[in-house]
């Protein structure tokens, strides 16, 4: 007997597996495993009494991950057809598809790919059963040794409880706890996309390994979806536009990890900044400044030592005293608010600071603009009483769609982290700080999800993901409520009572760090950045030489009222300008000529397309009511 959930009881045969049961009933080919009390099994599992099942199709994430890790599987089974020599590591499903690392004695070429995938399809042919193999600790070195995998023998060192799982298809063997689908004919749709290299357990120490990745999914018109998009994200990497639209750069001789701005990305940095200024301000916020390095003894009480360790520098020393780069700028708004006695009528303090921080990331996962070493964080930290929290928490919440809307960010995914397992400060901190969120959260109808034990252990908090406009999430807006640090710094305030009080501390930053959300925006937009961020605003063209003059005269004109303006003098054609405009996505070119100079006109053509002839005052009008407005569209 077992009960589907949704439905009633229903009797199975001693002995029926679940693919056997399922075999009977409607759309039967899209479960690819099932929940079985709570833990997932393969489908190839024999039925229990009174279990409680739930079949997982494609469509929930788990099974997405089942049918991933599977196709992992089915990829190292083609490798090792093709590819004797080569060892394998590990294969575990990602986001979006799954990977597969190989010790191999060189670079796999795209050519090697095609060949992979080739027998990836011949294999899904074979329909080979996938079996689950249950082994004593000396039965798994044993296969392995004798299939001379040397990964796996470490990794089954390193397994304290037996058994230990493995799973069969055709003469292919792998270590893995599982599930997985059924058989080989049941991945419907892969394809393998790139190969890089890859250090064994992430670590530069040991070997580097050839890693292929690949995705896949149950319909093949989803998988061609999904390989358009991929061609539009790789066509907006902001790594690829920042070089084309000579935004930034990075350089070996500065260091990885190390931003150089150009002129016209750093245009756009200020245009950034001077609006996330102004903003702040109409908020009520104030603004500090702060060094960059600080005594380790700062780090040191703060916890930074503790906790933070392996992702700050080594100290360098200023006359025998250790001084240490800033990862954070948290303790140095606190010893602000120290510097002085705090009344209970002087709360809140909202304090702001563009502060530039330092933090160490391998060279592994260094990654354009989004993982750095040196980055600014529009970082914000709000000093409270108690009772002021949620309502701090509304204003936070309205001044994050405030700004993130300016950008065109209108969707949103909000998660509440609660209390982890390890945590400092009292359940009665915990219970009324996370009530604030809670409570703020559903004043606004804002949907949300809660992340258990996900909080940092120091408060609750929320995150909000921005969706861009190839609906891809990205962690931006973080809103944390902090008992630890006014703890350990021994922060107070004067009450109504006249009794000193502890503060409650907000963490608060919107867009995350200016590289980043540089970088998001790049991807966003493709480029194309809305009028008012544009780094070139207009391009005036002369036809040639004799309206050189005229040209001067309408770029200086266009200086004179703000608008960021150039003018291309190149001896080129016409239509070569205009496309070189085009493909540095300025807003609009304005061509100038005969007709124009003797009208006192410009033609005025935008970057999709449409062209108009307008005087000098009406386009210089437009365009200043355009900015002004901060569409937040290109």
């Amino acid at each position: 007997m077992l009960h589907l959930e949704g439905q009633m009881e229903t009797k199975a045969e001693e002995g029926t597996t679940y693919l056997d049961f399922f075999r009977s009933k409607a759309k039967s080919e899209e479960i690819i495993a099932v929940h079985v009390n709570g833990q997932p099994k393969d489908l190839h599992s024999i039925i229990e009494d009174r279990a409680v099942v739930h079949p997982l199709t494609f469509e929930s994430p788990e099974g997405k991950e089942i049918y991933r890790h599977s196709s992992s599987h089915l990829m190292a089974q083609a490798v090792k057809e093709l590819f004797p020599s080569a060892k394998m590591a590990i294969g575990p499903a990602i986001e979006d598809g799954f990977y597969y690392d190989f010790d191999f004695e060189r670079p796999f070429t795209p050519e090697d790919l095609q060949k992979i995938e080739t027998k990836m399809q011949e294999i899904i042919k074979r329909d080979l059963p996938i079996s689950r193999l249950e082994l004593s600790k000396e039965e798994a070195l044993n296969l392995f040794r004798e299939r001379e995998e040397p990964y796996k023998l470490e990794i089954i060192e390193e397994i304290q409880l037996p058994p230990i799982s493995a799973y069969r298809q055709g003469n292919f063997v792998d270590l893995c706890t599982g599930p997985h689908v059924p058989s080989t004919g049941a991945i419907h749709a892969i394809k393998l996309t790139s190969s890089a290299g890859a250090y064994w357990r992430g670590s530069e120490k040991n070997k580097m390994l050839q890693r292929i990745y690949g995705t896949s999914f149950f319909k093949k018109e989803d998988l061609a979806a999904h390989l358009k998009k991929s061609e539009e994200i790789k066509k907006r990497d902001h790594r690829k536009l920042g070089k084309e639209l000579d935004l930034f750069s990075t350089s070996e001789e500065v260091g990885s990890g190390l931003i150089l701005w150009h002129p016209k990305g750093a245009i756009i940095r200020k245009t950034l900044e001077d609006f996330w200024r102004e903003s702040h301000l109409s908020a009520g916020y104030e603004f500090v400044f702060t060094p960059h390095i600080a005594r380790l003894d700062l780090w040191q009480q703060s916890g930074h030592l503790q906790f933070y360790k392996e992702n700050m520098y080594d100290p360098m020393e200023v006359e025998g005293i250790p001084y240490e780069l800033k990862p954070m700028n948290c303790p140095f708004h606190i010893m602000i608010y120290k510097s002085a006695l705090r009344s209970y009528r002087d709360l809140p303090f909202r304090w702001a600071e563009l502060g530039t921080v330092y933090r160490y990331e391998r060279s592994g996962v260094l990654h354009g603009l989004f993982r750095v070493r040196g980055f600014t964080q529009d970082d914000a930290h709000l000093f409270c009483r108690p009772d002021q929290v949620e309502s701090e928490i509304l204003k936070i919440l309205d001044f994050t769609t405030l700004v993130l809307g300016t950008f065109g960010f209108k969707n949103y995914e909000i998660y509440l982290s609660t209390r982890p397992d390890k945590y400092v400060g009292s359940l009665e901190r915990w219970e009324q700080a996370t009530a604030a969120l809670e409570g703020a959260l559903r004043q606004k109808n804002l949907p949300y999800q809660v992340d258990p034990g996900e909080g940092v252990f120091y408060g609750p908090k929320i995150d909000i993901k921005i969706k861009d406009a190839l609906d891809r999430l990205w962690q931006c807006t973080t809103i944390q409520v902090d008992f630890n640090l006014p703890e350990r710094f021994k922060m107070s305030y004067r009450g109504e009572d006249g009794l000193d009080h502890q503060p409650m501390m907000i963490h608060r930053a919107l867009m995350g760090s200016i590289e980043r959300f540089f970088g998001i925006l790049i991807e966003h937009y493709g480029g194309a950045f809305p009028i008012w961020l544009a780094p070139v605003q207009a391009k005036i063209i002369p036809i040639s030489e004799r309206y050189q003059v005229y040209a001067d005269q309408i770029h200086h004109q266009l200086l004179h009222a703000g608008i960021r303006s150039q003018i291309d003098n190149r001896n080129e054609r016409i239509g070569s300008k205009i496309r070189d405009a085009q493909m540095m996505k300025i807003p609009y070119m304005l061509v100038v000529g005969e007709t124009e100079c003797a009208n006192q006109t410009i033609s005025v053509r935008s970057r999709s397309g449409e062209n108009h002839v307008m005087t000098f005052q009406s386009f210089s009008d437009q365009i200043k009511k355009e900015i002004s407005t901060r569409s937040g569209s290109s």
